[in-house]
């Protein structure tokens, strides 16, 4: 905490000799984002050696060219933003519902021993259920429309934030509690101004593993029953032989994913500062 702050609040010169804050974890940061790129540009460059020499065949492997060419001619067609748009429409809807759901789900379970002895147990359970098995069902009840997928996405939200949260919530110091208790604070008031700023990161973490799982369930939704989508994208890809397809939604998910995911972490760092 303390090498965090001593960032935050350091000073940099310039050449006229005066301060400018922030420098260093500027600097810092720039570094962090150059180390993160150079991993991907391994690949790339190993993907490229692999195609050019021969290693793998066109019919296993396409060039990183073809993929290119490959995103372009879907652009040009109009195809690719709706693939895009569609699946991270349907992210971000069924993330939102399932996060909200699973906060004040689990701080119900994680404040209240009663629903604590009631709840946890069966969601516990159904926790376990795999993605795809609940496939069959929401169909059923749903068609293939647009709510199954969705709601889909809802339940791959909904556990990681539930039991972070609940976790979280039932671990938090209870000395802290007694502090808060001494000074007045009850109910409401207690939760907003104690139990939640302590289990801020927490809630955080849960967003963020929320995400990752709505990206998967979103794939898995997308693979029964659509027409459009990146999922769609990757079985159309695979029926009709088209690799550099296949690979281009494969890339744009991982692309997708990670940006949400730093999004979500700008959120974190500015929350922490705010309340934790």
């Amino acid at each position: 905490m303390s090498a965090d702050l001593s960032l935050d609040t350091s000073e940099s010169t310039n050449g006229n000799g005066a301060s400018t804050p922030g420098g260093p974890l500027l600097a810092s940061r720039l570094g962090r984002i150059g180390l993160g790129t150079l991993v991907p540009l391994f690949i790339l460059a190993l993907w490229q050696g692999a195609t050019s020499f021969g290693w793998v065949t066109p019919a296993q492997l396409p060039s990183p060219a073809s993929v290119f060419s490959a995103a372009v001619d879907l652009l040009g067609r109009g195809e690719l933003g709706n693939h895009i748009g569609i699946s991270t429409q349907r992210v971000l809807v069924g993330f939102a519902i399932g996060a909200v759901l699973g906060l004040a789900i689990g701080a119900l379970v994680g404040l209240s021993r009663i629903a604590d002895a009631l709840l946890a147990p069966t969601i516990g359970a159904f926790r376990a259920v795999p993605s795809l098995a609940w496939v069959p069902l929401l169909i059923l009840w749903m068609k293939i429309g647009e709510d199954s997928k969705v709601t889909l996405i809802v339940i791959g939200a909904f556990f990681p934030v539930f039991t972070t949260v609940y976790l979280a919530l039932r671990h938090v110091d209870k000395n802290l509690i007694e502090a808060g208790r001494a000074f007045g604070l009850k109910g409401v008031k207690l939760l907003t101004t104690i139990q939640l700023p302590a289990v801020v990161p927490a809630i955080f973490s849960g967003l963020r593993l929320a995400l990752a799982q709505a990206w998967l369930f979103l794939v898995a939704a997308e693979l029964i029953a659509s027409s459009m989508g990146l999922g769609f994208l990757l079985l159309d890809s695979q029926n009709n032989g088209r690799i550099d397809r296949l690979i281009l939604a494969i890339i744009l998910l991982a692309v997708l994913g990670k940006t949400t995911d730093a999004l979500v972490g700008l959120a974190e760092r500015w929350a922490v500062k705010r309340w934790a």
